[in-house]
């Protein structure tokens, strides 16, 4: 058990929550959630004694002594997973993960996660997120989807990479492969709400996204519910005559569950081997080749998370990384650019 000791500020908020979230040093890293749930534990005393209640009025000057309990141990189970680990110091790692592994466990999938396999990797060097000696997770990527994403060691970096993602300055950029070919004369394509072009030929989507009515695993486009979803994609390659699939660079400004998939199925646009939002287009024989039955075959949402940037929340430096199209999808692509 470790003591912390703060001073209330000039001008503290009117809530004992919020000005000890103010108060307390920045490399504590105590957000004010977790300040919330030590006061309702008894964890902080004050000028009067144990203070419990997180609307309680402050005063300048007022000292708080805040307990601070190590970290406990997590229920779920350390599995030695094998990980392709793109970066890794004392804040946070960056992996890249394979199709087929989910990121946390889940009622349907409480081991082989990639949550089970870091608290094996990362061991005694995770310092504890939220009280918990857990790494922490800020974003995620379907467990059919391949690629880049970064996870906290601690609790400051959890806060600084949280922050980052709240407001949208990570940059992620996915490739995937598509039907279809992304082209600003289709007046259907424009036709569609909340589709616009932007500089270079790139498609805007911006829309509302929301559970689906009727299927709770889906999700679905609205005009009036939900929440603001916004994603860019570049047309890098077609294929076909008529061009009937695609390569495509996808942006997030936003970062929705299955953000890419729901919105580029809303532009008639879904990703190839998508089981959800692909629909029931199929590849034409006769515009794509030989292609045809890679397309048809691949059995899974061809989306790769190719590139992850951000500032580390620690050192402030500028990080980027970058990760090659696994062997699935380049023997997909490689089927696309030499089919006759």
């Amino acid at each position: 058990m470790s003591i912390l000791s703060v001073t209330i500020p000039a001008n503290p908020p009117n809530r004992l929550d919020k000005a000890l979230a103010m108060a307390v040093p920045e490399d504590a890293a105590l957000s004010r959630s977790r300040l919330a749930r030590l006061i309702a534990d008894g964890a902080v005393s004050g000028p009067d004694g144990p203070a419990r209640d997180v609307k309680a009025r402050v005063a300048e000057g007022q000292e708080y002594r805040i307990a601070l309990a190590p970290p406990e141990p997590v229920e779920t189970r350390a599995e030695a997973i094998p990980l392709v680990i793109a970066h890794e110091d004392d804040d946070l790692i960056v992996i890249d993960k394979p199709a087929g592994m989910v990121v946390h466990p889940a009622p349907g999938s409480p081991t082989g996660t990639l949550v089970n396999a870091l608290l094996a990797h990362c061991g005694d060097s995770l310092s504890g997120i939220g009280g918990e000696k857990r790494p922490g997770i800020v974003h995620r990527i379907d467990k059919d989807t391949s690629g880049l994403l970064v996870v906290a060691k601690s609790d400051r970096a959890h806060h600084g990479l949280a922050a980052q993602f709240e407001a949208h300055t990570a940059n992620r950029r996915y490739l995937a492969l598509a039907h279809g070919a992304i082209d600003a004369a289709d007046p259907r394509l424009r036709g569609t709400p909340g589709v616009s072009f932007e500089e270079g030929l790139v498609l805007r989507i911006a829309t509302h996204l929301s559970r689906h009515p009727t299927d709770r695993q889906r999700q679905a486009v609205f005009a009036d519910k939900g929440r603001h979803a916004v994603t860019r994609a570049r047309l890098l390659e077609r294929f076909g005559t008529p061009p009937s699939a695609m390569l495509v660079e996808c942006r997030l400004e936003t970062g929705r569950t299955h953000q890419i998939r729901v919105h580029m199925a809303h532009c008639g646009l879904g990703l190839i081997g998508d089981p959800v939002y692909g629909g029931s287009r199929r590849a034409s024989a006769k515009a794509l080749g030989t292609a045809a039955a890679a397309v048809r075959a691949f059995s899974r949402q061809a989306l790769h998370a190719a590139h992850l940037g951000f500032v580390h929340p620690v050192t402030g430096v500028e990080m980027g990384f970058d990760s090659p199209l696994p062997d699935d999808m380049q023997a997909l692509l490689d089927a696309l650019r030499t089919a006759p």
